[in-house]
């Protein structure tokens, strides 16, 4: 008997970014197979992905990431560790003029899918795209540079479609600070929220946007826990236990996520994933490792708190995946670690449907 298809809700891409941003090599129709990048409506529909959320980033003039070797205290190289500084804060005007430019790409996109996409804004209505075939887009912004303190883009944002933001994209914002790069690191790395901040995520709640802990200090996450009504989510991270990056969920924080009701989709970047925390290709990483950092969750928490959060045009992800086609290889690796179809189910797709029928105002 052939194993059964799963549809996957996924957590966390930069398409529409990357499509915009990417230059040559990366620019291409959504709508249109391509062999560039790892999402488009063609590849989504062989590798089952029903949808996602998709993120709006501001990239930081002249930035170019670069990573140093990590010096102790002592003035000496830490073997197999490295520093990755992060750009200053973003000019609210920059921010606000791309994110209304990638805006305008989504809704552009979906007017000439002829129905095939379609900008959800209620669980009722991605529900009906999951029952009926229609790809679902929730728009997300990464990074609130693009929102004022009073607030005022925030609401405008809000009924053009937001349904989903985080406050930082890992440089600091007029809300918080985020975590670097490092390796290995803690993410305990900076003060939490501003009093900004703490207006955004109570605004957040009341609006019914889901906050998005991915990026996010230390502080700043207890500082979420403490003021947020709505379940915490942090929509593409890992556990840090298995792997130190300050972008990764301690234990502690996992818990907390747990007792909220709420969610981690898991990342598929392989420089969360490993051990060693190295993201840069040399070696190869299996798509095992996702499976391992979700095993590790479930058995925390409880796997009606896991799902997939991958990253997709964002990051280097497990060779054996490739790209959206090659999610139903992930499932398989799933099946092979022993999960309960009825648990796979939860993982792909039905406990993102839970926490955003808790999150959003429908």
């Amino acid at each position: 008997m052939p194993e059964k298809t799963v549809k996957v809700f996924d957590g966390h891409n930069d398409t529409l970014t990357k499509i915009r941003h990417g230059g040559p090599n990366a620019q291409r129709s959504f709508l249109e197979r391509s062999e560039k990048g790892h999402i488009d409506l063609p590849r989504a529909r062989e590798g089952g992905l029903a949808g996602g959320f998709f993120a709006i980033f501001t990239s930081s003039p002249n930035y170019e990431r670069v990573v140093d070797p990590l010096v102790g205290a002592d003035g000496q190289t830490v073997p197999e560790a490295w520093s990755v500084p992060l750009p200053p804060k973003l000019d609210r005007r920059i921010a606000t003029s791309w994110t209304l430019s990638v805006m305008s790409d989504l809704f552009r996109l979906e007017a000439e899918s002829d129905g095939a996409i379609s900008v959800v804004r209620t669980t009722a209505e991605l529900r009906r795209c999951l029952s009926d075939g229609t790809f679902a887009v929730i728009l997300h912004i990464e990074g609130a540079e693009a929102i004022d303190s009073k607030l005022e883009a925030l609401d405008v944002f809000y009924e053009a479609g937001l349904r989903s933001l985080g406050p930082v994209w890992s440089r600091p914002t007029i809300f918080g600070h985020g975590v670097p790069f490092d390796f290995p690191r803690s993410p305990d790395t900076g003060p939490g929220l501003t009093a900004a901040g703490r207006r955004l995520v109570e605004r957040c709640n009341k609006l019914g946007i889901l906050i998005d802990l991915s990026h996010l200090n230390l502080k700043g996450f207890w500082d979420v826990s403490a003021i947020s009504q709505a379940p915490l989510v942090a929509t593409h991270a890992c556990a840090w236990s298995l792997s130190q990056t300050p972008r990764n969920l301690t234990d502690e924080q996992l818990d907390a996520i747990g007792e909220s009701g709420g969610l981690v989709g898991i990342n598929y970047a392989v420089g969360f994933l490993r051990a060693d925390g190295d993201g840069s290709g040399e070696f190869k990483t299996p798509l095992t490792e996702i499976v391992r950092h979700a095993t590790y969750v479930a058995d925390r928490i409880g796997v009606e708190h896991v799902a997939l959060g991958s990253d997709f045009d964002g990051a280097r992800i497990p060779e054996d995946l490739g790209d959206a086609t090659g999610l139903p290889r992930l499932i398989k690796a799933f099946r092979d670690a022993g999960f309960a179809e009825q648990d796979i189910e939860l993982i792909a797709f039905r406990n993102w449907l839970r926490v955003l029928d808790q999150t959003w105002r429908e």
